[in-house]
């Protein structure tokens, strides 16, 4: 029977062997290519009421995710332009990294008139159907006549009388007038805040993200900053754009995966070499953890095809739960020099594989909430530990040869347990209880909860701030606040959009916003075409014929029917969607929507600066049929808000169920496993409660992952009741977590610092207080 087992794991160590080598050729393939995630909206989830809108979202930022914005403003024109010209200079001496985009041409302006030429009659503004609503024939007649004496003065989009009142060239007036830019010497620039500024527009390279962490636009750009600055003149620059965000994303995670899987592999390193004094634990406990790592990003991104940033970031501190195995392995391997590699494995491979299980599950309780970045996260850490378990049981027993000596370290924590105070024996135990509560219930009262998304956002102060400026400057629509419009057909989305901008033109006159980007303002309805089409043809052929009479002259014949749509024809929207001059606003169609059937648009809300105003554009649209205000923030702060009560409660539900099976495992003793985690888990709350750090979801999921975690010590002490073995097994594992997680809590992510700084506490605390907590060492499990 022993040649065979031995046979059997010597095929299972040569299969994992072939699977180790997989996973190194799939390694070289994902970090050759562009597969990592740094968009922190990734790792949110979605919902059923907000997907068309998340759709949208993607398409903005898809179409803007490789564009950087300068704005080079000054007090005069010539300062502005000259400031612009030499950042232009200084940026064009790297082209492989910055490619300037033409904003003013990218438009045809030319193919845009003769695109909706024929449907002239048919586009009216608000303003122009105001007007031609309550004025008379005559006084537009005297109106047109003064423009026919204007008209050789200056150029105009069509004949006099083609277009007698001069409602066409009006119309496009109104379409320029959704922005701010315009074209000046060349150049897109506008006013703003005091000041002439050139918009600059450039498209990047290579990939924002890198693995080793270069910040090349980000220099680059700072240092044409310097030179735009450097002439008379006080001259701003203000840089935003999705490249800089990411790019500064990925150098400060490239910096923290150095600092905490680093500096996590560097402690464990030392804290074996310190327990062991043998280079051969180093070396297979090293190979373990990078075998878990590899792994775990593989299947990570063979699941969700991309891997976030984030959880690379936080899967560096894997390494401080994965070397367990090892350590254990060596920890009993030391302290039974007569068993050989193979027979220390099976005796411990039971209470390994318990361990494995506890843990997995304690990680994938994680992926409960529908959190993509949350189940990365889970997926990962599960994955890791598993392939780092595989290596320890196969591979271990054959690559470790020779014995390891007991060192003044493992001898001295062997004997440390011995020593430890324990509650019922020692009076010190009533000063430990004080010093707790006397910490732990000032620091529960000054615990904040705070469930706004908005506590995620890990990018610099500094380019949140310029974002912000860029877009108030530019007067650009937020893509998180929107109005939804769905509709049975094409047409009545457009209707009930126009019906949208009628009850907030109240809005708009006040200030609250400075007007809409949507499809209807290129597109109206058919009613509204024909209507139009009426009011002004009607109006037009009276004109004509007042000036003649003016003018003591024949009427002006109407202009012929060549290339004019007839009078009940109308724009269809297919017909503009088909035609490249609706390039630009193509996003805000989504089509018909698999969900019901219906079809649905989205329309941008220019100039909502003021939180104050999202009500009452709420309210605005509360009675129009089919128009749905979306607030993505405010959404996915609910969601947060609804899954940390969900998780709390599943945690006081998994805190019950723990305590049942202690109870049925040890009888009167169970008490003494879970109470030293309950207390740790108040504890780190306190904690965050001195520290000011709001309590959210990711603490809580981080109170969880303690709960798995820090209930297996307890369970080894009452196992193993003054076995100073395990101890010395569950100081090391315990501290190199504790300095994997608390290297964690340095990370600028929120999230990930929220999460540290609760498993840093818990960790630390029930690593305190369960020797605290054991039984006498003669009782077991009583």
């Amino acid at each position: 029977m022993a040649p065979l087992a031995r046979g059997l794991a010597r095929v299972l160590a040569f299969c994992w062997l072939l699977a180790v080598l997989a996973l190194a050729l799939h390694q070289v393939s994902f970090w050759r290519s562009d597969r990592i995630d740094t968009d922190v909206m990734a790792l949110l989830p979605g919902s059923e009421r907000t997907a068309t809108a998340d759709r949208v979202l993607r398409q903005l930022a898809d179409g803007v995710s490789r564009e950087i914005v300068v704005l080079v403003g000054a007090p005069d024109w010539e300062q502005a332009r000259a400031a612009a010209q030499r950042f232009g200079q200084a940026t064009g001496m790297h082209p492989e990294l910055l490619r300037p985009v033409d904003k003013i041409g990218a438009f045809d302006f030319d193919a845009a008139l003769a695109f909706y030429r024929p449907w002239r009659e048919h586009l009216l503004t608000d303003a122009q159907r105001a007007m031609l609503g309550r004025a008379d024939a005559d006084t537009l007649a005297q109106q047109a006549l003064a423009r026919l004496y204007q008209f050789a003065a200056g150029a105009s989009l069509s004949g006099w009388s083609a277009d007698p009142l001069g409602l066409w060239q009006d119309w496009w007036l109104a379409r320029a007038d959704m922005t701010r830019v315009r074209e000046r010497d060349g150049l897109a620039a506008f006013s703003a805040d005091g000041l002439q500024w050139v918009l600059l527009t450039y498209r990047i390279g290579k990939p924002a993200f890198s693995v080793s962490g270069d910040t090349d636009y980000g220099d680059l750009l700072a240092a044409a900053g310097a030179g735009a600055r450097s002439g008379h003149g006080a001259v701003r620059v203000v840089m935003a754009g999705i490249p800089l965000h990411a790019e500064a994303a990925a150098a400060q995670a490239s910096f923290e995966m150095n600092v905490i899987g680093l500096g996590s592999l560097a402690a464990v390193l030392l804290l074996v070499w310190l327990a062991f004094r043998s280079l051969r634990p180093i070396l297979l406990v090293a190979l373990s953890l990078a075998i878990g790592t590899a792994a775990a990003i593989s299947v990570t991104a063979a699941v969700f095809d991309r891997v976030h940033l984030i959880t690379l970031v936080f899967g560096a501190s894997l390494v401080g739960v994965a070397e367990d195995y090892g350590i254990h392995y060596f920890v009993t391997r030391q302290a039974n020099r007569r068993r050989t590699p193979a027979g220390v494995m099976r005796m411990l491979l039971p209470g390994m594989t318990l361990a494995l299980a506890t843990s997995v599950v304690a990680y994938l309780a994680l992926g409960i909430a529908p959190f993509p970045g949350l189940r990365q996260m889970a997926l990962f850490s599960a994955v890791g530990l598993a392939a780092a378990f595989l290596t320890v049981v196969l591979w271990f027993p054959l690559l470790d040869r020779g014995s390891l000596r007991p060192t003044p370290l493992s001898a001295w924590l062997a004997d440390s347990l011995a020593r430890w105070p324990r509650v019922g024996a020692d009076r010190r135990t009533l000063v430990l209880g004080a010093l707790l509560a006397a910490f732990i219930v000032p620091g529960l009262w000054q615990v904040r909860v705070v469930d706004d998304v908005r506590q995620l956002q890990s990018s610099p102060p500094a380019l949140i701030e310029a974002q912000r400026t860029a877009g108030r400057l530019l007067g650009s629509p937020s893509p998180a606040q929107l109005l939804l419009v769905r509709g049975a057909s094409p047409d009545q989305v457009l209707q009930r959009e126009e019906a949208a901008k009628a009850a907030l033109a109240g809005i708009v006159a006040r200030g609250g916003i400075d007007g809409f980007i949507a499809v209807s303002d290129w597109v109206p309805s058919a009613a509204r075409q024909r209507a139009d089409a009426a009011l002004a043809s009607g109006l037009e052929g009276q004109v004509r014929e007042r000036v003649a009479r003016m003018l003591h002259t024949a009427a002006p014949a109407a202009p012929a029917a060549g290339g004019m749509a007839p009078a009940d024809d109308v724009l269809t929207l297919q017909h503009w969607l088909a035609h490249p001059v609706s390039e630009a606003l193509r996003h805000l169609w989504l089509g018909r929507e698999s969900r019901d059937g219906s079809h649905a648009s989205v329309m941008l809300l220019r100039g909502l600066d003021d939180p104050r105003t999202m009500p009452a554009v709420q309210a605005a649209v509360a009675g129009v049929p089919g128009v749905e205000w979306v607030d993505r923030v405010a959404d996915l702060s609910g969601l947060l808000h609804h899954y940390r009560v969900l998780m709390s409660w599943l945690l006081l539900a998994g805190a019950a169920a723990v305590a049942v099976l202690l109870a049925w495992r040890y009888g009167r003793a169970s008490w003494r496993a879970l109470v030293p985690t309950l207390l740790a888990g108040l504890f780190s709350v306190a904690l965050l409660g001195w520290l000011h750090v709001p309590l959210q979801l990711f603490p809580v999921l981080a109170l969880a992952l303690l709960l798995g975690v820090g209930v297996d010590y307890g369970i080894f002490l009452l196992e193993h009741p003054g076995d100073g073995v395990s101890w010395t097994a569950i100081v090391l594992g315990a501290a190199s977590t504790l300095l994997a997680f608390g290297l964690l809590g340095l990370s600028s992510t929120p999230a990930l610092h929220a999460f540290g700084v609760t498993m840093l506490a818990g960790v630390g605390a029930v690593w305190v207080l369960s020797p605290w907590f054991r039984p006498p060492a003669a009782h077991g499990h009583a």
